[in-house]
Order: C-alpha cells, then sequence, then structure tokens
C-alpha cells in the first residue's frame, strides 16, 4: 500500500513539474521585463520592455529593422526598431534579444514603435498555429503577428501593389463563403524571386494551404511566407 503512494505521490510530483516546464506554464523573464500577459495588457503609447527570439524581418534600410519575433507566449511585431546593419546580418531567425519601445497601434495592428535593442542568449523557432477554425472571429485577433496557418483556402484574387511586379502582392482567399484579405510582403521575402514567383502566379480557384504572419490591417491580413497548391 505504501509503494502504491509514494508511486502515486511521484506521477503527482511529475505532473506538476511538466506543466510548469513544459507548454502551459509563461516563459520565464529576466528581472524588469515584461511577461507576454503583462505586455499585451499594457496601454497603448506606454512604455514597453520585452524578450523574444527573432522570428523574421524585412529589409534593413536607414539605421532600421522591422521584425517579427515571438517567445512561447505570444508574438510581437517591431516596427522600424533602431539597428545597424552588422547588427541586422544577426538578426537571424530564432536568435533571442530585449528591446525597449512603446506600444502603439496602426489600423489594428498592435506593434512596439522606437524601439532599441540588444542581443540575449538563447534560441526558440515558433511553430505555426493552424487557426483556420477562428476565421471571421473575434478569437482570431489573439494570434495577432503569431506565424499562423490556414488550410484549404480558395484563391479569389492576385494583384501587385503599383498594378505591376517588383512590389507587394494582394492575394484574396475565400473560405465557407467569405473573403479574407493576403499580402506577400515585398520587404520580407520579395528577394526570394522563386516564391514570389509562385505567389504572384496563383490562380483563381485553385486550393491552398497557406502560413504567414497575422499582421493586422484594418482586420487580419497576413503577411504570407509559405503557400502549398493543392
Amino acid at each position: 500500500m505504501k509503494k502504491v503512494l509514494v508511486a502515486a505521490l511521484t506521477l503527482a510530483m511529475a505532473a506538476v513539474m511538466l506543466t510548469a516546464c513544459g507548454k502551459g506554464g509563461s516563459e520565464k523573464k529576466s528581472e524588469g521585463v515584461m511577461t507576454y500577459a503583462e505586455y499585451d495588457a499594457a496601454a497603448l503609447d506606454s512604455e514597453v520592455t520585452i524578450e523574444a527570439y527573432v522570428q523574421a524581418h524585412q529589409s534593413w534600410w536607414d539605421n532600421k529593422i522591422t521584425v517579427y519575433a515571438a517567445d512561447k507566449d505570444g508574438a510581437y511585431f517591431l516596427y522600424e526598431m533602431a539597428c545597424s546593419e552588422e547588427d541586422a546580418a544577426k538578426l537571424t531567425p530564432g536568435t533571442k534579444f530585449k528591446a525597449k519601445g512603446y506600444k502603439t497601434e496602426w489600423s489594428g495592428e498592435i506593434e512596439i514603435a522606437d524601439a532599441t535593442f540588444e542581443f540575449e542568449d538563447g534560441n526558440y523557432t515558433a511553430s505555426p498555429v493552424d487557426v483556420t477554425s477562428y476565421l471571421g472571429k473575434d478569437e482570431l485577433k489573439k494570434y495577432q503577428n503569431q506565424l499562423v496557418s490556414f488550410k484549404d483556402m480558395t484563391v479569389s484574387a492576385v494583384s501587385y501593389k503599383n498594378n505591376e511586379p517588383g512590389d507587394d502582392i494582394y492575394v484574396n482567399f475565400t473560405k465557407d463563403g467569405n473573403e479574407y484579405y493576403f499580402c506577400l510582403e515585398y520587404y520580407l521575402n520579395g528577394s526570394d524571386s522563386d516564391f514570389y514567383n509562385k505567389v504572384g502566379s496563383l490562380e483563381v480557384g485553385q486550393v491552398c494551404d497557406v502560413e504567414g504572419f497575422l499582421y493586422w490591417y484594418e482586420g487580419p491580413n497576413p503577411h504570407i511566407t509559405a503557400i502549398t497548391v493543392k
């Protein structure tokens, strides 16, 4: 009987440790750094300090870089963060950094502006979260800026910014009778000519699985990073 009780207690303690250390627990932050929940609750225009991991970034220019970042609890969009060209080359996917800036909103997109940063030790790359079931629902916004995926989306329109190749590509998809607006952000992955041409060559009626960062512009406007035509 005692052995059974000891075994039960051991299993219970193991379960507690897995809950605290696994994906269900919030990521521990350095002193003075906000958890994702604290950042999410912070007022607009307030100063914020975060720790996160680079997932991707747009092209560097004029000592600024726009970064898509995440931790194990949520995601962040850092708009035109101060950055040297030398440091931009080090902002590879998975790289950990600490940033300080101001939480702002632009057309529904929650972002960090006027940020500065410093590198930290650590590495993490997020996997895409399937949010297809949340399309058209308020719950979708909880995943803003995260790497997400959408299944079985039907192409309804493809167009170029400025009406010709060489800039962003706008792709409209339909799902369950509703239309959604996606974007291939040229400064994010326009340098990948094969991918750019693949998205630009999509045809109305094709069914696709799509991945991208859940950017927001007057509603969901994912920035496409991968696409599979079925």
